[in-house]
């Protein structure tokens, strides 16, 4: 009797244990920090609102060492891109990561990109949401819009403006902003001059992918949607649909072309979002029958922790 006095005891001391039964959860523990980077107009938090809606939270909670960038809200690649180069490099010296995964939406991808080619040796992975990688015909179209009505430079300083004014609420009001680079970034022919010069993880047939392990030594995904009117209720439904419109019979996310979100290994180019699904804004507004965001985000975590990266 005593024995077994003892033995239940021992058991219920054991039940009552926050470390006895309950494993920590590490399904997206990657080995190297990961990098949210946001896109045309986008921001890292604007008080508690995040730009990648709730993502950061559930890659915390499972393990992963997350960080949200801030680069200027509209810009050229290439600016964004040093601007991004240096907030990685100032991590490094900071915390000793020696490597980051980048994670960028939208123009956010081709930022990333940018930092992957110029500084390889800080890179372990890139992947890339609803990003053109050969383009907008959004943009193509806003170009030529704005050129045959003579109104460029006033669509430009109304860009600028709401640009200054998401810099000042998100408090990285110090970024410069261009609304004309980075309309000239997200077109067709800047993509391809882009491209040309930042070619590791490209497609190699059209509307193909690309390697996932580049010369470069940095491992390349990708993925994107091709809905573009998914909730009556979410308020970005109407502009995304309107934009979507460039895009004649194509399958696009609203904003970007099935085949432009194409690079590297892809994961998936058509799930059931929109350019704003994507980043599970807004307020996680979408089509019942899609895919949840953070749940892809956190898959592809968990891939890369799998890879040692």
């Amino acid at each position: 009797m005593k024995r077994f006095l003892v033995a239940c005891a021992t058991s219920l001391a054991l039940l009552s244990s926050p470390t006895s039964l309950t494993a920590a959860d590490t399904y997206t523990q990657t080995k190297y920090p990961i990098v949210l980077v946001h896109g045309l107009l986008g921001f890292d938090a604007l008080g508690p609102v995040q730009y990648f809606y709730g993502v950061p939270a559930e890659l915390r909670r499972s393990g992963a060492t997350v960080y949200t960038a801030s680069v200027s809200q509209s810009n050229s690649t290439e600016l964004r891109g040093e601007q991004l180069l240096k907030e990685l490099q100032t991590l490094k010296a900071r915390y000793g990561h020696t490597k980051f995964n980048l994670v960028g939406h939208s123009h956010g991808g081709n930022t990333i990109r940018y930092v992957a080619g110029i500084s390889p040796s800080l890179v372990a992975s890139v992947t890339t949401v609803g990003t053109p990688h050969q383009g907008s015909k959004t943009a193509d179209g806003l170009q030529g819009i704005t050129n045959w009505t003579g109104t460029t430079g006033l669509v430009a300083g109304v860009v600028n403006g709401l640009s200054s004014v998401i810099a000042f609420l998100s408090g990285s009001s110090a970024n410069p902003q261009n609304a004309l680079a980075s309309l000239q970034s997200l077109s067709t022919r800047g993509a391809q001059d882009f491209n040309r010069r930042f070619s590791q993880g490209a497609p190699t047939t059209s509307c193909g992918q690309g390697p996932e392990l580049a010369s470069n030594g940095v491992r390349y995904y990708s993925m994107g949607g091709t809905s573009v009117l998914t909730n009556v209720l979410d308020v970005s439904d109407g502009f995304l649909g309107a934009a979507s419109l460039f895009f004649g019979f194509e399958q696009n996310d609203g904003l970007v072309g099935r085949c432009s979100s194409r690079w590297g290994k892809v994961l998936r180019d058509d799930y059931n979002w929109n350019h704003v699904d994507e980043i599970n804004h807004v307020f996680g507004l979408r089509s019942i029958f899609s895919s949840d965001p953070i749940t892809v985000y956190r898959a592809q975590a968990n891939r890369l922790k799998n890879l040692g990266l």
